[in-house]
């Protein structure tokens, strides 16, 4: 199969990063897939929002409406896998297709060694962070191909999987398995014009960051000392490399794990 852009799609300007295309955001209720939801938009997709918390979706879809995008959402447990399924379903029965994939939810496990990590705590982030995402991915290479033909996932991973992560290893340990998982379906869907790519974001102003502050004071300024832009992310500066990544100007990149963390991991 050759999936080589033609002409007019390396020379033409399109309207917005993501015109034309539909996007499944999990994790969209806050953080980074609240911003994810409200980017895609701007940037011309049509977007469908997934979480556990109606109440959070409901706010950022109507923040959507109201900028002028187009979008919706739905309920999702990434632990409980006929869930998933139905959301990714969802996504083809509002809007005809699926493009472009975001799958950014996550759980947090309170930090500490490995040896104090309680195994339902283990068990969770695993069925969240790990089999969730694998979950999803699986759902939507099956609904890109059934649909839009060829298309994009992004996974959201963190530095924290890059190297040893002694304050959080199981959480490092699901996420470094998620890059693996992102590197195998590259190589296994890039055939059929299925890019899949990861972003490792460092210290982004999210409620895990505070979460995690709460039970490690002085986190925030030894994180921002360690960066070298001096400072933390946004969450729209992490869904920026998200959008990137989604789009047709990332044509050429699949099976990368993207470090946007300031600099920390230079």
């Amino acid at each position: 199969m050759d999936n080589t852009p033609n002409a007019d799609e390396t020379t033409l300007t399109p309207t917005g990063l993501l015109a034309g295309k539909v996007a499944f955001i999990t994790g969209a209720g806050r953080g980074i897939g609240a911003a994810a939801a409200r980017l895609f938009a701007a940037e011309g997709a049509r977007v469908l929002l997934a979480a556990r918390t109606e109440e959070q979706l409901k706010a950022v879809t109507e923040e959507v409406r109201a900028a002028g995008g187009t979008a919706d959402h739905v309920v999702c447990d990434l632990a409980d896998a006929a869930s998933v399924r139905a959301a990714v379903d969802r996504v083809v029965e509002l809007y005809g297709r699926l493009d472009v994939a975001f799958n950014n939810g996550a759980t947090f496990v309170p930090p500490g060694p490995m040896d104090r990590v309680r195994e339902t705590d283990f068990d969770h982030v695993y069925a969240v962070n790990l089999r969730g995402p694998w979950l999803a991915m699986v759902a939507e290479v099956g609904a890109i191909r059934a649909t839009a033909g060829t298309g994009a996932i992004v996974n959201n991973s963190s530095v924290g999987s890059l190297t040893g992560n002694p304050e959080l290893p199981a959480y490092g340990a699901m996420k470094r398995a998620v890059n693996s998982l992102t590197e195998s379906a590259a190589i296994t869907y890039g055939p059929e014009g299925i890019r899949v790519n990861a972003i490792a974001p460092g210290n982004t102003r999210t409620e895990m960051i505070r979460t995690w502050e709460g039970e490690s004071p002085g986190l925030v300024e030894r994180l921002v000392a360690n960066t070298p832009l001096r400072r933390a992310a946004e969450p729209v500066e992490i869904a920026q490399a998200a959008a990137w990544l989604l789009s047709d100007r990332a044509s050429f990149v699949t099976g990368t794990v993207l470090r946007v963390d300031g600099g920390a991991r230079a």
